[in-house]
């Protein structure tokens, strides 16, 4: 199965689908306020990090919004890698309307990164939703591994896998009445398939095939640990950052920051 370049066509046909405007003003927040786009904790964990003159890359960055934020943190160049070019080529219009002339976009799968590209980033970045578009997490790592710099430090804000067995409002399953309702299995390893467009950028429509796989907190633990990189810091958080509001506070771990650092 050829997901991955799939998911490339299904990815482009979403933003061909996007809403009328979507992420076309991203620009101005990012000249009116500091550190858009994360929330309070991410940009807390980002703002306790020295990036000044230092090199950053974001993998899977999509519409390049989170990159573009980091920036104001005075990293010397950012560069972001994602497969869908429709969505990165709106990432540069923004960072050139934005006056950001030290970050730039590459197209690519991100298993194919370039070789030029090896020890090259001071700090790499995952945000929400990224990894779970990958079925084996040790190459991804690896690639991640080969791009920092001896002592780089991978970043990785994301949904709680914790967030993987709970029932989606709007899903059959879903109870609202019954909020501690487990539905799907922790240790799923069948991929999740959907035909329905990409939410958050698109209406509804009957699309191109999204494959996407779930991932135990132990098994993205172990795959970056294989990666010669050690784990520096996990922080877990009873708050979801972009699925729904419902299970706040009732006790889940909803997301996460993930600090390591890869060995010297």
């Amino acid at each position: 199965m050829d997901y991955i370049g799939n998911n490339k066509a299904a990815w482009e046909e979403a933003f061909d689908h996007k809403q009328d405007g979507w992420g076309e003003e991203n620009y101005k927040r990012l000249l009116n306020e500091n550190l858009p786009f994360f929330c309070k904790d991410m940009a807390a964990e980002l703002r306790s990090m020295d990036f000044k003159g230092k090199s950053a890359a974001q993998f899977c960055c999509n519409n390049g919004r989170e990159l573009l934020s980091l920036m104001q943190l005075g990293a010397e160049s950012g560069t972001g890698f994602d497969i869908a070019e429709n969505i990165i080529a709106q990432a540069s219009e923004t960072a050139e309307k934005a006056g950001i002339s030290n970050c730039r976009f590459v197209p690519c799968n991100i298993l194919d990164i370039d070789k030029k590209y090896h020890n090259s980033f001071d700090f790499i970045l995952f945000t929400i939703g990224a990894i779970t578009w990958f079925e084996d997490l040790k190459p991804l790592f690896q690639k991640v591994s080969d791009c920092l710099k001896p002592g780089g430090i991978l970043l990785i804000h994301d949904f709680h896998p914790v967030m993987n067995i709970l029932p989606m409002p709007g899903e059959p399953e879903f109870d609202g009445e019954h909020l501690n309702r487990v539905v799907y299995s922790y240790f799923r390893n069948e991929p999740w398939i959907e035909n329905e467009g990409m939410g958050y950028m698109s209406e509804p429509y009957e699309s191109k095939t999204f494959t996407s796989f779930s991932h135990t907190m132990s098994a993205i633990i172990n795959a970056v640990s294989d990666s010669q990189m050690r784990i520096v810091r996990l922080k877990e958080f009873d708050y979801d950052i972009g699925l729904t509001e419902v299970y706040d506070g009732k006790g889940f771990p909803l997301s996460y920051i993930l600090t390591a650092e890869k060995c010297r």
